[in-house]
């Protein structure tokens, strides 16, 4: 490895012939297509999923949404060693169930440029935990870039794809909520047709057996000493002197935030956060009289700078939780007070699941009949809240099966029969095969539900090997999710339809009576999917009881002392009509 082979800051430049307003994640995409990326495997995962969807309108690139993150990062490192360059997106959590072909291929190496595009959610915005990927990067000795904008998601792409290959290591691409989905203007380039490389059979490098892996470890070492060193000359870091007073080190939308908040602070904007350019960081440092450091979620920086016994605050001004803004910075730093809140009389909007939405049915018969609801991760989380109220407990994809399973260990089969794990057909595709095996294997008296809506819905309508088509609309073997419960070894499986309330209920009823494995179906499209042409329901006669209120339906409101049914947001389900005693609900006509 010579310093000289990195890429240069000439070479960083995009050529000028053109220029376009883009997502973050669109400019990942462009960077990438640029690059001459051949596969990209992923799965969906706000708010990384743009990257891949956009990919996908690229004819030159093979596409595909995989089961989950774990099998998309062995897809594309299996093409990446058999010579493509190939890349994978997922969001901060999917980088958990990717871990372990991660850690690994960073001993391996590549053949053909592999990139791992991981996007964080500070604040949360659509995720369980605010961790941050950066951890990840340094665990796995694995080099991680942090683009500021639009024009550095592509910039930073294409030196991602060219770092690979001559360090012969994946690379992390880290980006956040704000820097995915905000728009900037890009320069765009042509594509390089990268050829492939040739395939060399070598297990030295490929299969690591202890014997091969210790001595990968050690390449691994010595690149990361190089990288470390290389970094103090790479143009992704960049220093601007202003008033020497104060010094912010930053990366990402962080640097954004202080570029406003801060304007005359000198800066030094780290393109590269993983490994640390420590010269260049000292260098920076004995030029300013403060030096702070800007980075949201974990103080990583912060850390290592005081590890090399440079003076620095950061932490203290920001603390480890949310996102940073302008006026966080500004009052943290400057004393500035904060902008008033809003109102606090506002009554408040929580997130609802939508009007005709097959899951509300489920959630609303699983709160009438009291039963524990294990849940998991995708938009029926929502269910979670008043006045459904029907979930427990929340905690990863696919993990609903196995805290059942592990409810019943704790409290015995008579607690587990008033247990329900739910979970969506993506989902139980993602990681929930495993856990309906274990609760079979370890006879368990659990009761499954798949709200199959024949979609990926949390996310935006992805498709899934349950759904029939592929990422390009184009048909695919679909999954029957009935046939491979079966084969996983669950003797009662039942199909139901969620809008028929009455049934629904008396399957719930008869399969948490068993003392076995079972599995419900609930099957029916998201109500997005399809335009109704079925008449809204309306209401006369109301005895204003609130039972329809129930079921958290947005097209029922409730307007001073009686309810009715809003004709522009009512699909014409006809769950409303189930659940009124008093026979009020009837279907009506659509307005001419």
């Amino acid at each position: 490895m010579e310093k000289n082979k990195l890429i240069t800051a000439e070479e960083m430049g995009a050529p000028q012939n053109d220029a376009r307003l883009m997502l973050g994640n669109e400019a990942v995409a462009q960077g990438a297509w640029e690059a001459g990326v051949r596969v990209v495997s992923s799965y969906p995962g706000t708010p990384s999923t743009e990257i891949t969807e956009a990919l996908a309108r690229y004819p030159e690139v093979n596409v595909q949404w995989a089961p989950n993150e774990k099998v998309a990062t062995e897809v594309t490192f299996g093409a990446a060693m058999a010579g493509a360059r190939a890349m994978t997106c997922m969001k901060h959590v999917g980088v958990n169930v990717a871990a372990d072909p991660i850690f690994t291929a960073a001993y391996t190496g590549v053949n053909g440029g592999l990139v791992l595009c991981c996007a964080d959610d500070p604040a949360m915005h659509s995720s369980q935990n605010e961790q941050d990927s950066r951890y990840y990067a340094r665990a796995a000795h694995i080099p991680m870039l942090e683009p500021a904008d639009s024009q550095e998601c592509r910039d930073f792409t294409k030196l991602a794809f060219q770092l690979s290959e001559e360090l012969d290591t994946p690379v992390f691409i880290r980006l956040t909520t704000r820097i995915s989905h905000a728009r900037s203007v890009v320069a765009v380039g042509e594509r390089d047709e990268i050829d492939v490389k040739p395939y060399r059979k070598d297990p030295m490098k490929y299969v690591m057996m202890p014997g091969m892996a210790r001595k990968r470890h050690v390449q691994v070492e010595k690149r990361e000493a190089f990288l470390a060193e290389a970094a103090n000359q790479m143009p992704v870091n960049v220093v601007k002197l202003r008033d020497t007073a104060m010094g912010v080190i930053t990366s990402g939308a962080s640097y954004q935030y202080v570029r406003d908040a801060l304007p005359n602070a000198s800066t030094l904007k780290l393109g590269m956060v993983y490994p640390l350019p420590m010269k260049l960081i000292a260098s920076f440092a004995s030029k300013v009289d403060q030096l702070i450091v800007m980075e949201e979620l974990e103080g990583l920086i912060e850390k290592d700078i005081k590890a090399a016994g440079i003076a620095c605050e950061g932490k203290k001004y920001t603390g480890l939780q949310g996102e940073l803004s302008v006026e966080r910075i500004r009052s943290a730093v400057l004393g500035t007070p904060m902008p008033e809140a809003g109102p606090e009389d506002l009554p408040a909007r929580p997130p609802v699941l939508c009007p005709g939405c097959p899951h509300r049915g489920v959630f609303y018969e699983l709160n009438r009949l009291g039963l524990r609801v294990m849940g998991d991760i995708g938009c029926y989380t929502l269910a979670a809240l008043p006045p459904l109220s029907a979930m427990d407990a929340c905690l990863c994809m696919g993990a609903s099966i196995g805290m059942a399973g592990g409810a019943e260990r704790a409290q015995g089969k008579e607690f587990s029969r008033g247990t329900v794990a739910v979970l969506g057909d993506s989902t139980f595709l993602h990681s929930g095969i495993t856990s309906l095996v274990d609760a079979v294997y370890n006879r368990e008296a659990i009761t499954v539900l798949i709200l199959d809506n024949r979609i990926t819905g949390m996310t935006g309508h992805q498709q899934n090997p349950a759904s029939g088509r592929e990422i390009h609309g184009e048909a695919a073997p679909a999954v029957d999710l009935e046939q491979l419960c079966r084969a996983c070894g669950v003797e009662h499986v039942r199909v139901v339809d969620p809008f028929e309330l009455k049934a629904l209920e008396q399957v719930l009823r008869e399969e948490t009576a068993r003392d076995a494995v079972s599995v419900i179906i609930a099957k029916r499209p998201c109500a997005l999917l399809e335009k109704t042409t079925v008449p809204p329901y309306v209401i006369e006669g109301c005895k204003n009881c609130g039972a329809c209120l129930k079921l958290s339906c947005p097209a029922i409101e409730r307007r001073e002392k009686q309810v009715v049914i809003n004709p522009a947001l009512c699909i014409g389900c006809g769950m409303c009509a189930q659940v009124c005693a008093f026979h009020a609900i009837r279907e009506g006509r659509r307005p001419e």
